[in-house]
């Protein structure tokens, strides 16, 4: 599952990207109740998530070629990034290096069809202390590892002594064979629809809308949608591991990050060296708890807001939906001529409640709506939905839906979502509860390629331990889902850290406590006290 919501967001998806409104993915892919045929798409590859598949314990796939094991990484200075790859700008300099790792298109024939998985690191600044490689993912599913690496490698200076920083574009994002669904011409037509549909001609258009989505999907990049499903970005990652020369694999993931690191905690349990877990995705929820969730962080969120600008939860809460429920009648104009509506208000709201940092850009542009200027919440959503100024989308949340819906096996339908989730989401969230269920029908319904399993098996018995950080205020992934993923991991593996502040995400906040309690571990293997706290 991603662990934003659906609206690419690779402005925020730079530090964690999610499923519906991490997971926004495109925000107006609904989805239609019967999936087109899709002559292009293979059948799915389900992976076994039984057993290990450790150099040691192949499991029950066949073993990697040595051709695979052994490659050479022909590494050299990295090129400009493409907009496919996202919005973050890599650092200047030759200091950062690029590479492309050779892996099997499908793990079940490692003597197959190969795809290429885009790669970056840069050396450890203290080659004699040097410990190996650390591995990061940032979030998604969708945000690419190879753009955004370099500009969160200064919160990661200390580590970057002994450590070689190194991500990658996980299999169909950015460089790592995109998948490309539409182009910016449909992008923006359904971005304007209506995702809170309140007429059959409104919910008409968003299903058609996602069943066109899917379509496209399955009739540009049908090749490779089967095969982009969590579990094979997770052998690709102990690949990597071989590759780079590293026993085990330390790792740092955030939010689809750490549902990423569970599911290679439990394919390859003995592999694991020091891995740190941060904003964590619920591996207990299916695709209706896991929007349901978001709809609550997201509340919260607004609640806590609103709580420290002396306005209460209720009040405030009654403030915002008052505000859409005029622009659903009728849109704002805004500075580019483009409208403002409903939707894309929710998607600017939501932009700014990733960071406490955001709160005073929310007070502006909810009083500039309030005052008929739909300018300020128009540029968080284009931010949110990876759209330049020239109108040019990235294809990150393409790449989210298709690795979403390649994990996920719930598929719900409109009617469902009608008879079944509006009320109990608007209950749990009157601003983004209607919002986030029509999106479970605007996700995976019309998918042409069958989803993997209901919830993600991360289950690592014998793993090292893996610490596990989940924050009290965080929007994206609710404090609850880091309980759920210790729990899952299993007795003596998960270590739980709670951070009681706001925010999607504790390590970059810079918090001293918590830099405490990660820094020793991966530099030293200092293993922080279990139920460690910090503020």
């Amino acid at each position: 599952m991603a662990d934003l919501v659906r609206a690419g967001a690779l402005a925020v998806a730079a530090l964690l990207t999610a499923g519906a409104a991490a997971g926004c993915g495109s925000g107006s892919t609904g989805s239609a109740d019967k999936p087109p045929a899709s002559p292009t798409a293979p059948a799915p590859a389900h992976q076994d998530g039984s057993g290990s598949d450790s150099d040691e314990s192949p499991g029950k796939l066949p073993a990697l070629p040595a051709a695979l094991t052994g490659q050479q990484l022909d590494w050299k200075r990295c090129p400009a990034p493409r907009k496919a790859a996202g919005s973050a700008a890599q650092a200047p300099g030759g200091r950062w290096q690029c590479a492309t790792l050779t892996a099997p298109l499908d793990y079940r024939k490692p003597d197959g069809e190969t795809i290429g998985i885009a790669l970056i690191r840069s050396k450890a600044t203290d080659d004699d202390r040097r410990i190996g490689s650390l591995l990061f993912n940032f979030g998604g599913p969708g945000g690419s590892g190879v753009a955004s690496m370099p500009g969160h490698a200064p919160g990661f200076t200390t580590l970057h002594t002994r450590y070689d920083l190194v991500s990658f574009d996980p299999r169909g994002v950015a460089e790592s064979s995109a998948v490309v669904c539409q182009d910016d011409r449909q992008s923006e037509a359904s971005f304007r629809l209506d995702f809170t549909p309140d007429t059959p001609a409104e919910e008409k258009a968003y299903l058609d809308d996602a069943a066109a989505f899917g379509a496209g999907c399955a009739e540009r990049s049908g090749k490779i949608l089967p095969y982009v499903a969590t579990s094979s970005a997770a052998r690709d990652m102990d690949l990597i591991r071989q590759v780079l020369g590293d026993k085990k694999l330390n790792y740092f993931g955030f939010s689809y990050g750490t549902e990423l690191g569970g599911t290679y905690a439990h394919l390859f349990p003995e592999n694991v060296g020091r891995m740190a877990l941060d904003a964590v995705v619920d591996p207990s929820a299916d695709i209706v708890r896991h929007s349901r969730n978001q709809a609550l962080g997201f509340q919260r969120a607004l609640e806590n807001y609103f709580k420290s600008t002396g306005t209460t939860a209720e009040a405030g809460t009654a403030r915002v939906v008052r505000l859409l429920d005029r622009l659903d009648k009728k849109p704002l104009t805004t500075g580019t001529g483009r409208p403002l509506t409903q939707s894309l208000a929710t998607t600017g709201i939501i932009a700014q409640l990733y960071s406490e940092d955001s709160w005073p850009g929310l007070t502006a542009s909810l009083r500039a709506a309030e005052n008929g200027d739909g300018s300020p919440l128009l540029k968080y959503a284009d931010g949110y939905n990876d759209r330049d100024q020239q109108g040019h989308y990235g294809t990150a949340h393409h790449a989210q839906r298709a690795i979403s819906c390649a994990d996920a096996k719930g598929r719900v339908s409109g009617d469902q979502v009608r008879s079944a989730h509006l009320t109990d989401f608007r209950k749990v969230s009157p601003v983004f509860g209607p919002y986030l269920a029509w999106d479970l029908a605007g996700w995976c319904a019309s998918w042409p390629v069958e989803g993997e399993h209901a919830t993600p098996e991360v289950a690592a018995k014998g793993a090292a331990p893996v610490l596990v950080i989940g924050g009290t205020g965080d929007s994206a992934t609710p404090y609850e889902g880091s309980l759920r993923m210790v729990e899952e991991l299993g007795e003596g593996v998960g270590v739980q850290i709670t951070y009681e502040g706001e925010g999607h995400g504790a390590y970059l906040n810079g918090n001293g406590c918590i830099t405490r309690a990660v820094d020793p571990y991966f530099l030293n293997g200092k293993i922080p006290a279990n139920n460690t706290t910090c503020s």
